[in-house]
């Protein structure tokens, strides 16, 4: 299988003032005439890392990475004020403008495809190419199924774990917000590390046991779950079915469909969906990967994926 591509240092780093307080964190890297590339995060709430520019092949690719509004180094950390889909599709565009592109291809796994989803269908002129990674649609079903609907039937005792932690609550996102949002510091943590254990055993479903991440730091910790927290609650400030009923507003330009058939995060049957709304999209379902971009399988296939984009779209580069 294909290894990353090297890593490269961004060619140029630094924040853009995006209004309402906020200032979001950016980086490009390769050759100025590159082929531009976009990449969206997951969470919401996470955030960029180097190795994500690896997935870009250094010597032919203009890659841009941003850490979303109130996330990774974007200030200020976690708020949550103006802070909506709409808000982060204006961003892009902002973002865009700022480093005179004038057409990208989007890179987006999880969250980040329903982000590249609404931008794509609001700016399609902008949009050369996507490439989408276990795709989540921000639909009602999606949620609940990251919940008691789906998870927690695959993974009882996590689920049962997450409930005793939060007091057997009607709702587990509503209940994980209020403390997080709450005076209540101890609780806020005590919400968050269940929550993040939670997440864990979900997003890691298809791998074997092995070492997980260091918790990060309470503040860091309290932050992502707040912001994880003010887009479920508010359905991820989209209408019900939103991204599929306008998928006729995507630009009719290469997209390439990528998901892990173990993925329990985001359900082949999103990528499925999406692909019959986009009649002209390719798909590839990873029999034994699941929903992590490291995953080695799906790594080779996002690799691959980029490859191809640049000969399509640049056939004689």
């Amino acid at each position: 299988m294909r290894q990353p591509y090297p890593l490269i240092e961004a060619g140029q780093r630094g924040w853009l003032d995006v209004g309402d307080g906020h200032q979001i964190h950016f980086e490009q890297a390769g050759p100025a005439d590159g082929l531009p590339v976009v990449f969206l995060h997951g969470g919401p709430g996470s955030g960029c890392k180097p190795s994500h520019r690896q997935f870009f092949d250094p010597a032919c690719y203009r890659s841009v990475l941003f850490d979303q509004r109130g996330c990774g180094l974007s200030r200020p950390f976690a708020s949550c004020t103006a802070n909506t889909t709409g808000h982060l599709v204006a961003d892009i565009e902002r973002l865009r403008e700022h480093l005179g592109i004038s057409a990208w291809v989007v890179f987006a796994g999880s969250w980040g495809v329903a982000l590249g989803l609404a931008y794509a269908q609001r700016h399609p002129e902008r949009v050369l190419g996507m490439v989408l990674r276990g795709s989540f649609l921000a639909r009602e079903r999606d949620l609940s199924w990251f919940l008691a609907d789906g998870a927690g039937r695959m993974l009882p005792r996590a689920w049962a774990e997450l409930n005793d932690a939060l007091g057997a609550p009607a709702c587990a996102v509503d209940e994980v917000y209020r403390r997080v949002f709450g005076d209540d510091r101890a609780l806020a943590l005590e919400a968050a590390r269940a929550w993040g254990r939670w997440s864990g055993e979900v997003v890691s479903f298809s791998m074997e046991a092995g070492d997980s991440d260091p918790e990060p730091p309470a503040d860091v910790l309290i932050g992502k779950t707040r912001l994880e927290m003010h887009y479920a609650r508010h359905r991820y400030f989209l209408e019900p079915d939103e991204l599929l009923a306008n998928a006729s507003r995507l630009p009719r330009v290469p997209v390439t469909i990528i998901h892990g058939q173990r993925d329990l995060t985001c359900t082949p049957e999103a990528s499925w969906t999406l692909h019959r709304a986009i009649l002209h999209s390719r798909l590839e379902i990873l029999r034994t990967a699941g929903h992590l971009s490291g995953e080695p399988l799906m790594t080779d296939a996002l690799l691959r994926a980029a490859d191809a984009m640049l000969v399509e779209l640049r056939p004689h580069a």
